[in-house]
């Protein structure tokens, strides 16, 4: 059922209700005022006639007929459409005329404002008033002014009948206004239903909102755009404006979920293509050594154990290999909500003092402030530092000279600078950018060849650089990160747009 239908059937039962109920209210005060309009009346009536009545009664109690007659042509000239009832002091009639109850009914004795009496099913408004004798001290009676309240009903049934009519009527005009109302409160709604309605989720997104809105004017951190092109709209109206604004951030996270989940799929299909490629020549390293081993049960202890250190080192390979491209594929996918404040200069004394651990033989020299804050994913800020110290460590020797690396850091024009020196054979400027690159090792390396290229993706992700020149004295590498610091007039931070390191497209 159509929401204008709902409320023209809402508007129809309601409205009439709410007429009903105001005439039960209004009935009580309409009965009210007819019998305050019908004592007033019975009072001006009694006034009328009083000073004639009174005239009545003297005449009664000297025993003069021709000046009661008098009298009782006053009262009936005076009294109208009112019944009228004159008692002496004995009680007797003296005069009974227009409308009033039957003899037998007791009238009240007590003077004062009317009241009701009853008559075979029929109502009466009594007013009792004490009647002094005219120019004695003595003698008197009583007179009672009547009136039916048969039309004081009447009007009062009248005014129930209108009631009842203006509801019944109110029934049918309350729905027709209810749904053109509805009708007309109702377009934006429809407007943006229809707009719903043409969405289709098989069909690529649109351009939508700018780097790191979605549709709904919050920030999604992300970039994610609104879902094909999909935007909230103002109409003017609260409630259809809100769910405008709903329905876009809703598909906006939608665009941002597939589009994480198509990037989740697209990481995982090429860490098995690079996985396959690059292990392929270890395992059948592997697979050659195990067979010799398998088919030589007697070679000699020296060729054994240069076969077995071989196999160490494909299986260390492999390990190196899973390893990195496992870290490079946690951060194509992690998100800024794993960012924080990170004390970069406790970080590096953390890292360097590991990689003392790990590589005894070199000798790691550092010179760092007490607090150098950036924000950014310290996860991945421990594999930068950890690459570079380890690429340091390995190709810093200087022949049988172990590697003598120097860390140094320091924060100044809004940026954080990052050092690792060590005195090696350097790297030449023609391949100072190939380095960076997926699996771009040295004929001697011993690592994955994914070492600086993990360097590069984080510095990226943080919005940094990274770059190789020659170590100062003119012989050995530098690797020179700059990260940027966070600044008070530009708290939001986004992560770079595009991040597939391991994809191979990302450097």
């Amino acid at each position: 059922m159509r929401l204008s239908t709902r409320i023209a059937l809402w508007a129809a039962a309601v409205v009439p209700l709410l007429v009903v109920l105001a005439g039960l209210l209004l009935l009580p005060l309409v009965g009210r005022d007819l019998r305050h309009q019908q004592d007033a009346g019975l009072n001006d009536r009694a006034a009328a006639v009083l000073p004639s009545v009174r005239a009545l009664v003297a005449a009664d109690s000297k025993g003069r007929p021709k000046a009661e007659q008098n009298q009782q042509r006053k009262v009936l000239d005076a009294a109208l459409d009112a019944g009228v009832r004159v008692t002496g002091e004995d009680g007797t009639v003296l005069l009974s005329v227009g409308p009033q109850p039957a003899d037998a009914v007791v009238l009240p004795a007590a003077p004062g404002g009317p009241a009701t009496v009853r008559d075979q099913g029929t109502a009466w408004r009594v007013l009792t008033v004490r009647v002094g004798a005219t120019g004695t001290g003595t003698g008197g009676g009583t007179l009672w002014v009547m009136a039916p309240t048969g039309q004081t009903d009447r009007q009062t049934a009248a005014v129930r009948r209108r009631v009842l009519l203006v509801a019944l009527i109110a029934a049918p005009v309350s729905a027709l206004i209810g749904f053109v109302v509805a009708e007309r409160a109702t377009v934006p709604l429809r407007r943006l239903s229809r707009r719903a309605a043409t969405l289709d989720p098989a069909a690529p997104a649109g351009p939508g909102t700018p780097d790191g809105v979605d549709g709904a004017g919050g920030r999604t951190g992300t970039g994610a755009p609104a879902h094909h092109g999909f935007v909230a709209e103002r109409t003017g109206t609260a409630e259809v404006d809100e769910l405008s604004a709903a329905l876009a951030l809703l598909l906006s996270r939608y665009d941002e979920q597939a589009r994480r989940t198509a990037q989740a799929l697209e990481t995982a299909r090429s860490f098995s293509s690079a996985a396959s490629h690059e292990l392929r020549t270890p395992m059948m390293s592997l697979r050659t050594n195990l067979d010799v081993l398998a088919a030589h049960p007697d070679l000699p202890a020296a060729d054994r154990a240069e076969i077995v250190a071989e196999l160490r080192d494909d299986h260390t390979r492999m390990l190196d290999l899973l390893t990195a491209l496992s870290t490079l594929a946690r951060g194509d996918l992690v998100q800024l909500d794993a960012f924080r404040s990170v004390d970069l200069a406790e970080l590096t004394d953390a890292e360097v003092a590991e990689a003392g651990r790990r590589h005894p033989q070199a000798a790691f020299t550092v010179d760092a402030p007490g607090e150098v804050r950036v924000f950014g994913w310290e996860p991945g800020l421990r594999i930068m530092l950890a690459n570079l110290l380890g690429n340091a460590a390995v190709h810093g020797r200087n022949g049988q000279e172990p590697a003598q690396v120097t860390v140094r850091l320091a924060a100044g024009a809004g940026c954080a600078l990052l050092t690792v020196d060590d005195r090696g054979p350097g790297v030449a400027p023609a391949e100072r950018e190939a380095v960076f690159g997926r699996f771009h090792r040295r004929r001697d390396s011993p690592g994955s060849g994914l070492g600086l290229t993990l360097v590069a993706q984080q510095a990226a992700l943080h919005r940094g650089t990274v770059r190789i020149t020659t170590a100062p004295g003119g012989s050995g590498c530098r690797l020179e990160v700059r990260l940027p610091l966070p600044r008070p007039d530009a708290p939001t931070v986004e992560l770079p747009a595009r991040r597939d390191w391991i994809t191979g497209t990302g450097h």
